[in-house]
């Protein structure tokens, strides 16, 4: 590996140095690692929960910002408020109901880390451990971690490798994922990335205007503590709608119950597939003050649709604050607690199996 692949920070847009990331941990050391790609993307990440700490990409005027809300030292994202920022997340990303669950005759406890549920992996899921760095290039870094059998309770040994790879031929970041097991158990890996695609600042602006579609006919509701029913229900009739162009706070505060569970949207979208596994659009957000059109592209079946609702105006990178409601997430997956659905697409993996999926954001100019 060629740790020289970077520019020095002080040249980076993103202004995050390398000191500033650099800590031992669990053995390991952190750092911080900026990928560029030929359009001037420029995308910084920490193998400390393979936390995205910004990305860089031009307005329709051609100003650079950053549109991802995270932090400027390994301090603040190992204290920060919201521990999953921008991070990767697993064993298992959204909620699992009482953190139980029966695989192969067997029942598992997890941690209760979100009211009576266990969340994103735990507390010291993916997003809370060091990764080992495998290759690295300018526009590309691959990490590694191995979870051991019964880490959060979960079953098997399991191995990961994700990566971050920028393409060159526009603006888009690719994530990767791959994970092996000896043991059967369940995987269902996410990137937590909160978006805000006017640009974090101080305060980071509301993301009510940003123009959304949704390329879903359906979605999972969910019970007042955000656990699935067991049903899918069409969007149809419903602000859960977003097959034609809506803004985000057009029909966020309506008197809905799925509304009011969540404060706010906070639910996994079916999406559309013509067949399960293929790479395809699953939403776009346009943010019209900048111009900036974020597409997300996904092999998963569901996509998480969150809206920051319960961000606290915490502090970020370079002073800047992070209200209620100022990001958006997409948060490509299996639906929450499928353990407890067997008629929810499956998140088991058996050893012999490989585990693999592929989210890409791509950032361009609206119309």
């Amino acid at each position: 590996m060629d740790n020289n692949q970077n520019q020095p920070c002080g040249e980076n847009l993103c202004m995050l140095n390398k000191e500033d990331f650099s800590k031992k941990i669990q053995q390991k050391e952190t750092q911080l690692f900026v990928l560029h790609n030929a359009k001037g993307m420029e995308v910084a990440v920490t193998n400390y929960g393979c936390a995205i700490l910004a990305i860089m990409v031009p307005d329709r005027e051609g100003h650079m910002a950053n549109v991802i809300l995270g932090h400027d030292s390994i301090d603040h994202v190992i204290e920060s408020p919201e521990p999953f920022l921008s991070t990767t997340i697993g064993r298992y990303g959204n909620r699992i109901a009482n953190g139980s669950f029966t695989l192969e005759g067997k029942t598992y406890q997890l941690a209760i880390n979100n009211g009576p549920n266990h969340l994103h992996g735990g507390p010291t899921g993916f997003h809370a451990r060091v990764w080992d760095v495998v290759e690295q290039t300018a526009d590309s870094i691959t990490f590694s971690y191995t979870s051991a059998d019964g880490e959060e309770g979960f079953p098997g040994n399991l191995k990961v490798e994700m990566s971050y790879r920028l393409k060159s031929d526009c603006n888009a970041l690719v994530i990767e994922y791959k994970a092996e097991t000896d043991k059967t158990t369940l995987v269902n890996l996410t990137n937590h990335g909160f978006f805000n695609l006017a640009g974090i600042g101080n305060p980071s602006p509301s993301v009510h205007n940003n123009l959304l579609t949704i390329h879903a006919d359906f979605y999972v509701p969910v019970n007042e503590v955000s656990i699935p029913t067991g049903e899918i229900r069409s969007v149809s009739g419903t602000p859960m709608d977003f097959r034609t162009p809506h803004t985000i706070g057009e029909r966020i505060d309506d008197d809905f119950d799925q509304l009011r569970f969540g404060k706010g949207y906070d639910h996994t979208y079916v999406l559309n597939k013509r067949e399960a596994g293929e790479l395809s659009l699953g939403a776009e957000c346009y943010e019209p003050n900048s111009g900036r059109l974020m597409k997300f592209y996904t092999t998963e079946p569901g996509v998480q649709l969150y809206t920051g609702n319960w961000l606290g105006s915490f502090a970020g990178a370079h002073g800047a604050t992070f209200p209620e409601r100022s990001a958006v997430c997409f948060e490509a997956q299996r639906f929450p607690d499928t353990p407890n659905h067997p008629h929810f697409p499956s998140a088991t993996l058996h050893p012999g199996e490989t585990y693999r999926q592929t989210t890409v954001y791509e950032f361009g100019i609206g119309e």
